[in-house]
């Protein structure tokens, strides 16, 4: 698995707040530390690898210029702090790729964006035309719009949404720590774990939360790298000193295994980045049918409608008991769906006989435990 992700093509390269400010006091962005990491970038693009970097920072950024000297709480200093940081950092980001002749393109992003699909295509094909003009994608949360509740929280996600977004062939999470461990790395008895091949490895894991000047700390990078890898992208986890070595053998760091069936854009989509418009309850024969034999949903199977949808919207699918079965795009709005439920397919009138949701456009967390 190493030798695969060091030999990917492309690659989602993610750098956390802690790894591009100094560390006088964690509020400006090192011109130096930045200038280490595009070395590292540019030699494995040098390789032959094409990469789309995600980078925090932007409200560390905004500190100093700003005369805080903690991290703002509050969402308007937070997005005040974003504005101004988000131009230094962008600067810096400019003019260490420029000591190489690569020109960089910043690329905005708030959990709407990811949710909606024709904004997630959006954002795919810029990134994708940056790449073939020869721009470097530099890609971070919007957190100037991100309002409370409807943002990624941190951009550990974002990255791992991103990688599936332009259909990466790994992701390298870079921070402060080497890699993952079973408790906080500065306790001696703390044991190191290479490699995460699905969730029992993680078992007795006790992961914190992020530092002073991040959001994401180890809990968040365990959850995103486990998000990629049920995609099908599979994840190394290192600290940025560790850059070379993580880009150019992939022999550092937590290597974190696919999944090998690698879900399609839309079903990943479907399943963790987009909006969803309300619920369908299913009896229990019907979530057998959705889930293990990998039909399409009908309306004899279907128990109670939970909101108000149009048609081509995404809904949740409940088991019986209310627990999340998974997702899927809706052929009738909530109105038309209501006097359908529990009439066979063949009982409908003209015109209502397609699946609620068809097959293909079905997606049950089930099968990516």
């Amino acid at each position: 698995m190493r030798q695969r992700i060091a030999h990917a093509k492309r690659v989602v390269v993610k750098i956390g707040s802690s790894s591009l400010t100094s560390d006088d006091d964690g509020h400006t962005v090192d011109p130096n530390r930045i200038n280490t990491i595009v070395n590292a970038l540019q030699a494995r693009m040098e390789a032959g690898s094409d990469l789309i970097v995600v980078s925090s920072g932007a409200v560390a950024a905004g500190m100093a210029p700003l005369g805080l000297h903690t991290r703002p709480v509050d969402l308007a200093t937070k997005q005040a702090a974003a504005a101004v940081g988000q131009v230094h950092l962008a600067h810096q980001w400019g003019r260490s790729f420029a000591r190489y002749g690569r020109p960089i393109g910043q690329v905005l992003l708030t959990a709407a964006d990811a949710g909606k699909r024709d904004r997630a295509r959006n954002a795919q094909r810029t990134i994708d035309r940056l790449r073939f003009l020869g721009a470097v994608p530099i890609v971070n949360e919007n957190d100037t719009v991100a309002t409370t509740g409807v943002n990624f929280g941190d951009n550990d996600r974002l990255a791992a949404l991103v990688a599936h977004l332009v259909s990466a062939d790994a992701l390298v999470l870079l921070s402060d720590v080497d890699g993952l461990f079973d408790r906080n790395p500065s306790d001696p008895g703390a044991r190191f774990i290479s490699e995460v091949r699905d969730g029992n490895d993680l078992k007795g894991v006790i992961a914190g939360d992020g530092g002073k000047v991040g959001t994401g700390g180890m809990a968040s990078k365990v959850s995103a790298a486990r998000l990629a890898s049920r995609g099908g992208v599979p994840v190394l986890l290192t600290s940025a000193a560790n850059i070379g070595p993580a880009l150019e053998h992939a022999g550092v760091g937590t290597v974190f295994h696919p999944k090998d069936n690698r879900l399609s854009a839309w079903k990943f989509w479907a399943l963790y980045a987009a909006d969803t418009a309300g619920k369908l309850r299913l009896d229990e024969g019907a979530v057998r049918a959705v889930t293990s034999a990998r039909k399409s949903l009908l309306a004899v199977g279907i128990t109670e409608i939970i909101g108000d949808f149009q048609a081509g919207e995404i809904v949740e699918i409940l088991g019986p008991e209310g627990q999340i079965i998974g997702r899927g795009e809706v052929n009738y709005s909530s109105d038309e769906l209501r006097p359908m439920l529990g009439y066979q397919t063949q009982d409908l009138p003209d015109g209502m006989q397609k699946p609620v949701v068809h097959a293909d456009y079905l997606s049950n967390y089930a099968s990516r435990a």
